[in-house]
């Protein structure tokens, strides 16, 4: 029996992700346009101060709720306080400790909030779980280790196997290409080739997702550079897959 998240309603969120340099000021400028209430933010390539600005930007939108944040290693209690404060932020994802930049900090009375995310640089550890609330299942990131490797992986298995013991608390939705392809990742300023992106071409790309359909979460988040006009018709085409 796989230990599934919730049998209730799955919250679709877009996502304001900040990979392209610069970008992530024209999803701002999109939530009014569009009409945006509630958004995922994934926080990782901006620094202390363009975090403070892009949280000025927001306040002047007519953004209701931040449900899920992907937290950035630098980022303290403080920064954790307002945004469960101003935007009812509701969990929050980090890397795993055997990953590049693992988090040092200790969220205290946010670690039962905090979830730990399965990436290309690793799979979370007994000691991240046993800190925190449980798991952030990037499903691309686990479809890549299927198709680069197979299910019989152990990076496929450890995933599975964890699954049926700790909460999964949220999942990323990346686009999964046929092919692999190789990118720039900003971040740590090396190069991929891999099967998960974070540009979406065709809405195809998303259809491996039926697959883990048993190990969704209350909250799941589009991590996808795409603009948020473009993200609303994947969260369309993804409603017709969840549900």
């Amino acid at each position: 029996m796989y230990n599934k998240a919730s049998n209730g309603v799955k919250k679709i969120l877009l996502g304001l992700t900040t990979i392209a340099k610069g970008e992530w000021r024209n999803k701002v400028k999109e939530i009014d346009k569009l009409g945006i209430k509630e958004i995922a933010l994934f926080l990782t390539c901006l620094n202390f101060e363009e975090r403070q600005e892009l949280y000025k930007l927001l306040e002047n939108t007519g953004l209701k709720n931040v449900p899920h944040v992907h937290l950035r290693n630098d980022m303290e209690i403080p920064e954790l306080d307002y945004l469960a404060s101003r935007f009812k932020t509701e969990v929050f994802n980090i890397h795993p400790e055997n990953t590049p930049y693992p988090f040092l900090i200790d969220y205290g009375k946010y670690n039962r909030n905090i979830y730990i995310e399965n990436n290309s640089e690793g799979s979370p550890t007994k000691n991240d779980l046993k800190k925190y609330g449980g798991l952030c299942i990037d499903l691309s990131h686990w479809q890549a280790a299927a198709l680069s490797k197979s299910e019989q992986s152990e990076e496929f298995i450890t995933i599975k196997d964890l699954a049926k013991k700790y909460k999964i608390g949220v999942n990323h939705i990346s686009a999964v290409k046929l092919k692999p392809v190789t990118y720039q990742d900003r971040f740590l300023n090396k190069s991929y080739t891999d099967y998960s992106t974070h540009w979406l071409d065709d809405l195809s790309e998303v259809d491996y997702v039926k697959k883990y359909k048993d190990y969704l979460a209350e909250i799941i988040s589009i991590e996808l550079e795409n603009p948020l006009k473009r993200q609303l018709e994947v969260k369309n085409y993804l409603e017709k897959i969840i549900y």
